[in-house]
């Protein structure tokens, strides 16, 4: 499972393991976590083709079955939201290009599936992940973390939206 949180500048991702044979929480465990920069110095186009190439080089690397990308909810800066909307569709056609099945969750969303809390603040959500993925300290830097708990949050929520898919059909 992989998570990213999208960003022209930063961008997060977050990779975290499951036992294959389901199994709670405890058997979780970070793969890997980090950030991809870009140049702020570069032109849009030439930043998310160096984005884009660094997220299929990942996506190649890791192999993951799903890849969870945080959703542009709300920005004030309208500037930062664009940049971070350009990020994730960047995120979300490489990832179904590589056939990794895909989701997208609000910040809320995760904060309330890893914290169980919608409002929790970033250190509540580093320290929930830290501590559901069984690390002796905080992931960092923040976008890394951020990465982990969009992982956990769909570990955490996509079984329980298939059991309810197929007690509708």
């Amino acid at each position: 499972m992989l998570g990213i949180d999208p960003g022209l500048s930063r961008c997060g991702y977050g990779g975290v393991r499951a036992p294959s044979s389901g199994g709670d929480v405890s058997g979780w465990r970070a793969e890997l976590a980090g950030v991809l920069t870009t140049s702020p110095d570069a032109p849009v186009h030439e930043r998310l083709a160096c984005l884009a190439a660094d997220l299929r080089a990942l996506i190649t690397e890791c192999n993951p079955d799903a890849v969870a990308v945080e959703r542009v909810f709300f920005q004030t800066n309208v500037r930062t939201a664009i940049s971070v909307a350009q990020a994730s569709g960047v995120a979300l056609a490489i990832a179904a290009a590589a056939g990794c099945e895909v989701a997208e969750y609000t910040s809320n969303e995760v904060k309330q599936a890893v914290a169980g809390y919608g409002a929790a603040t970033k250190e509540q959500v580093q320290r929930m992940v830290a501590t559901q993925l069984s690390l002796a300290e905080r992931p960092k830097p923040a976008d890394a973390a951020d990465a982990l708990a969009l992982a956990l949050c769909h570990l955490t929520v996509a079984p329980r939206l298939k059991r309810w898919a197929e007690a509708g059909r």
